[in-house]
């Protein structure tokens, strides 16, 4: 058998880019935490929990790029890569 290695760099470039956390999404449009802890709890801003018990709040990037365009937030000013 014979098995090829790949280098770091290419297998890390087909990875999934990580989901976002609520201070990255604030950040990136200038808000405060709460302002986007609101924006989920009216379910403008799809999210989803990770961990035990309360967890933690991840937004995935398509559900940021679609909270953007649907208010006509130009991803071109942000502050993270989607």
């Amino acid at each position: 058998m014979h098995a090829e290695l790949i280098p770091h760099a290419q297998t890390q470039a087909t990875e999934p880019p990580e989901p976002l956390k609520v201070k990255d999404v604030a950040r990136a449009i200038h808000v405060t935490n709460a302002t986007v802890y609101a924006e989920i709890k009216a379910g403008r801003l799809a999210s989803y929990r990770v961990g035990q018990g309360r967890g933690t709040i991840r937004v995935s990037r398509a559900a940021f790029k679609q909270y953007l365009a649907e208010r006509g937030i130009p991803t071109s000013e942000l502050a993270v890569s989607l």
